[in-house]
């Protein structure tokens, strides 16, 4: 079983590789067999191919948002995740708390990533942001 420290110590380093575009970065904390999901592909990805190919559309649509950790909670191999992301849409800047799991395989690489959070305010300003930008 993970620690508290632990899972703190592992997102000191996952955590910022989700900010900045740098998907070859993020994807090196996951397995090649790795299966991913989160509010846009409810279904998710499995394998490295299209985690990498989603990873490089979502970066690289959102390059400024930072993701930290509020709190880490252990389970069965790897944690329960809970996170504040700092989202920015044009002017605005959403936070949105969510939580994802993490499960890690014996080399520890991410086996299993899953987010799961309240996407209503997040989209919400998207389409305001979209709509205002065509009204322009």
């Amino acid at each position: 079983m993970m620690t508290k420290e632990e899972a703190r110590e592992f997102a000191s380093r996952w955590l910022p590789a989700w900010t900045g575009n740098e998907p070859d970065k993020l994807v090196d904390f996951y397995s090649d067999d790795a299966f991913y999901l989160d509010p846009t592909i409810p279904k998710g990805v499995q394998g490295k191919g299209p985690l990498i190919a989603y990873f490089r559309k979502l970066l690289g649509q959102n390059p400024y948002w930072v993701w930290t950790q509020i709190e880490p909670i252990p389970m069965e191999g790897g944690f329960l995740n809970k996170w504040l992301a700092r989202i920015p849409v044009g002017e605005k800047m959403i936070e949105c708390i969510g939580v994802c799991f993490v499960q890690f395989d014996e080399r520890g690489k991410i086996r299993r990533n899953e987010v799961y959070f309240d996407t209503h305010e997040l989209i919400s300003e998207i389409l305001k942001y979209k709509n205002s930008k065509r009204g322009s």
